[in-house]
């Protein structure tokens, strides 16, 4: 599929996302300004507030945006909240600083003449002050708003949605297509509000400030254009804030959110289940997909932003609980659904019927080089090769630390590599090994091979679905239709979807579907 024809087929999904990012950014934006600009003329009168208030917003400038993200998400939970009071952060110190370097670099005689009129302190603020300095104002207020574009595609992590949820999309799918149809529209917009933030800049660019002498004909001319256009934005961003507002309280009846992971697997789940309650039952469901990894989505689950994910039983045992790794299927499910259920009051359903371990793979090429069939026969080259794996599986006691240990070796370097991009760095022999879930589609997509692991080491990663007993007392009918389904899903079944999604690029909501009315459980629409 070319990408003309992945953005005919998508464009309902695009253009919904691109609103979603303009409505996030518009928000965030505009409440920076909201609290910049006083704060600038604050600090610009009260000299000892300049250095704790402009030292606060650098603070904030250099904490990368992921990691304020993750911090915020105990106390704010996700979506729209944590994003858009990121991007709020992020914005500040452009316009602060902007507001202040603005009025301090008045002609000290203006304000002197200002005062021998008689002008109040107010008055010389809101008549001298202010409009003087709004050239150098609206300049931060442009790069905060350029650079608030391109913050809020991380938003899609949190489930906020917007454009960053094709690009991480994209990325887990190793689908360039969808990368650039998310990386496009972005940078598109990006450079329509740094030309729309520009057309104000002149507006409020007083005549006899404005360097491009042109006739005052011309001049008139020119500020009339620019009003209409400024006009017709205005009216289409009011528009869509107000339209997706008012769809927003039109979701009613009875609702529950089901969230997943950020990878391929989890995507489809939740469109699977999703569609498969809203046929059986009475409910709607609030798809909430790409939420990032095991902490996030269990965290939102705790915190009550989401009632139902899907995680795995090694997963939840080693990661969460922290036991060390057992490989007894039972022992694990029956210690979490116990542990869960008192620790947390969070429900275990019945685990599903495919098996999502950890493997080792590696190309056939290095497989051929060094004989390579096991884990332990991996273990013997091991200082010659570089592993490349996931951030989680390089730090946990159920990943490279606990299997390094079970097999005693080292390798000669490891590389942390989010997601899919650690099968590109192995096709491209940057690295040796990856780590890969047994029902991954990339593993089928790139011809790896999967080494054996002969110790049975890695714990049983059996898919679980983790949802609030509050929820569960609520809406108990979602029990048995879930169960119905998981028992469905084997390994070979998730292997094939997970293919059709990766290799084959159809998006995971068509994908689930397809498969739903293939088992007779959906009907055509």
């Amino acid at each position: 599929m070319n990408f003309i024809d992945y953005l005919v087929l998508n464009k309902s999904q695009i253009l919904n996302l691109l609103v979603e990012h303009v409505k996030l950014t518009v928000i965030a934006v505009g409440l920076a300004i909201i609290l910049g600009v006083p704060l600038g003329i604050l600090i610009s009168y009260v000299k000892k507030l300049n250095r704790p208030v402009l030292g606060f917003a650098n603070v904030v400038q250099a904490i990368p945006s992921m990691a304020l993200l993750g911090f915020s998400i105990p106390f704010l939970g996700i979506g729209t909240l944590p994003a858009v009071v990121m991007v709020i952060l992020y914005s500040l110190l452009p316009i602060i600083k902007n507001t202040f370097t603005g009025i301090q670099n008045i002609n000290p005689l203006t304000l002197e003449a200002a005062r021998g009129i008689g002008l109040t302190k107010f008055q010389i603020l809101a008549k001298i002050q202010i409009p003087l300095a709004l050239p150098v104002i609206m300049a931060g207020v442009r790069i905060s708003a350029v650079t608030a574009v391109g913050l809020m595609t991380i938003a899609a992590f949190i489930g906020a949605g917007g454009l960053g949820f094709l690009v991480f999309s994209g990325i887990r799918t190793v689908n360039n297509n969808q990368i650039l149809a998310g990386a496009i529209p972005a940078c598109l917009l990006a450079l329509l509000v740094d030309y729309l933030v520009g057309l104000i800049e002149k507006m409020v660019t007083p005549i006899s400030l404005q360097k491009i002498k042109k006739s005052k004909e011309k001049q008139m001319r020119e500020r009339r254009y620019n009003k209409i256009v400024l006009s017709v934005a205005g009216l289409l961003t009011v528009i869509i804030i107000f339209s997706t507002i008012i769809s927003s309280l039109g979701t009613g009846g009875k609702v529950i959110r089901i969230a997943g992971k950020d990878f391929t697997e989890q995507h489809i789940l939740v469109n699977m289940f999703a569609d498969l309650i809203e046929e059986k039952t009475d409910l709607n469901v609030e798809r909430k997909v790409n939420l990032g990894g095991t902490q996030v989505c269990f965290s939102a689950l705790k915190s009550g932003d989401i009632d139902l994910y899907f995680d795995y039983s090694g997963t939840a045992y080693g990661d969460t609980l922290n036991y060390p790794p057992i490989s007894d299927m039972n022992k694990v499910y029956n210690t979490v659904k116990k542990d869960f259920k008192e620790k947390f009051n969070i429900s275990v359903l019945k685990q599903m019927g495919f098996n999502n371990t950890y493997v080792l793979a590696v190309t056939k090429e290095t497989a051929q080089k060094y004989n390579l069939k096991s884990i332990s026969d991996m273990a013997k080259v091991a200082p010659n090769l570089i592993a490349g794996t996931t951030l989680e599986f390089l730090n946990r006691e159920d990943g490279l630390l606990g299997i390094t240990k079970k097999y005693n070796f080292e390798f000669k370097d490891t590389k942390g590599l989010d997601g899919s991009p650690r099968y590109t760095a192995l096709i491209n022999k940057e690295t040796s090994v990856v780590d890969a879930f047994s029902t991954d589609g990339l593993l089928k997509k790139f011809d790896l091979v999967s080494l054996e692991d002969d110790k049975n080491f890695f714990p049983p990663y059996y898919a679980i679905p983790l949802v609030r007993e509050e929820i569960l007392q609520k809406y108990p009918e979602i029990e048995p239709v879930i169960e119905e389904l998981g028992d469905i899903l084997t390994n070979e079944v998730m292997i094939e979807l997970n293919y059709k999604v990766d290799e084959l690029q159809k998006e995971p909501a068509a994908v689930a579907k397809e498969f739903l009315i293939e088992k007779g459980l959906l009907k055509k629409d």
